[in-house]
């Protein structure tokens, strides 16, 4: 019987260097010539593909050794406690629009010393990311990262950052003065070692133990256990840690393999930083583009839709929750510990309810009205 060739028995070695058991003629005899060759120029181009990746990831190796380097060399006590750095990570070019527009509030924000995008697109032109005319305003500084891993929006970068808090946000969130106020007035409250993190989302973890395992859930009535990166404050140290420390190493790895998580890993190096949960935060009003319930994400809107799936990470659906209860099982599984620790109360400005703004019906409202 001629052997026939699977996907299986092709091997990619540590050098890159495709290998075949023999020659694809002698291995399968049957083969029309014709499909040896595109079949051989399809591996070629896999090969292609997989070295392209190993660059990327070795890039972006090299940029997180500099980083941990130069913060390694930051005197702490240089940064100053009055002033917040905003980083805001960027990926889809649709939405450059609105993430000129949001970071140029954060710039005006008379509490903020300086903003940050971090573009993690590679493909992106410099004349459409940076064009004249309708770039970014004065105030903000754009990075462009090595690679698209969500772990760069963690990384220490000293040079931009001269400020003790840092908020990191996503690009389509953006609170208000006075609720951006707030959250930074109660992560000032902390004492300067607490470690702990402050936000707007919340959600937590429960043990399943039907299936061995930890699950991802919405924040439980009165109870949660992490904040989302969509905005958190956390103090310029845990930056380090989660980029710096070896043993994260193989954690940081699960969050560029599943393009996902950078938040929860996140939340595990603050808890186990403080020995506390996170700190929720009740103030003004959060306009959040990215919430499903917006009439825009549902194809009613001025905008079509555009602001779906457009995002860095891989998200969507139930699939979205089941894989980040994945990770905290992973997480937990790597580090021998589970640092999550449960908070029960939020700090508030005053009695206000659901926090994020959608824009329905041609109005701009809270997100759990009809």
């Amino acid at each position: 019987m001629p052997r026939v060739v699977t996907w299986g028995q092709l091997i990619w070695d540590s050098g890159l260097k495709l290998q075949a058991p023999a020659d694809l003629a002698a291995a399968s005899p049957s083969m029309p010539p014709r499909s040896r060759h595109r079949l051989y120029h399809l591996l070629l181009l896999l090969l292609v593909i997989v070295a392209l990746a190993r660059a990327a990831v070795a890039h972006g190796g090299v940029e997180e050794d500099a980083a941990c380097g130069a913060a390694n060399r930051t005197d702490a006590a240089s940064l100053r406690p009055d002033r917040l750095t905003v980083l805001v990570s960027g990926y889809s070019e649709r939405r450059l629009p609105l993430l000129r527009a949001i970071t140029g509030a954060y710039a005006a924000h008379p509490l903020v010393l300086a903003v940050v995008v971090l573009w993690c697109n590679p493909s992106t032109p410099d004349r459409v990311l940076l064009r004249s005319g309708g770039g970014f305003p004065p105030r903000v500084a754009v990075r462009r990262a090595a690679s698209a891993s969500l772990n760069s929006r963690f990384l220490p970068r000293p040079s931009d950052i001269r400020t003790a808090a840092i908020a990191i946000a996503d690009d389509d969130v953006l609170p208000d003065a006075a609720a951006l106020s707030f959250a930074f007035a109660t992560w000032q409250q902390q004492p300067p070692a607490a470690g702990r993190l402050v936000g707007f989302f919340p959600r937590s973890h429960h043990l399943d133990l039907a299936r061995g395992r930890w699950s991802y859930t919405a924040a439980q009535p009165g109870r949660y256990s992490m904040v989302l990166t969509k905005f958190m404050v956390l103090g310029a140290d845990l930056l380090y840690k989660y980029s710096c420390s070896p043993e994260l190493a193989a954690a940081r790895a699960v969050v560029d393999r599943e393009r996902n998580c950078e938040d929860i890993l996140m939340n595990f190096v603050a808890a186990e930083e403080s020995g506390a949960g996170p700190l929720l935060v009740e103030a003004g009003g959060i306009r959040d583009w990215g919430d499903p319930r917006n009439d825009v994400n549902a194809g009613a809107g001025e905008d079509g839709g555009a602001m779906r799936d457009v995002g860095l990470s891989a998200t969507g659906g139930l699939g979205h929750w089941e894989k980040r209860g994945e990770c905290i099982t992973e997480f937990h599984r790597l580090l021998g510990r589970m640092p999550l620790r449960y908070s029960y109360g939020k700090v508030v400005e005053e009695v206000v309810g659901e926090q994020g703004l959608c824009s329905k019906g041609g109005r701009l409202v809270r997100c759990d009205q009809g």
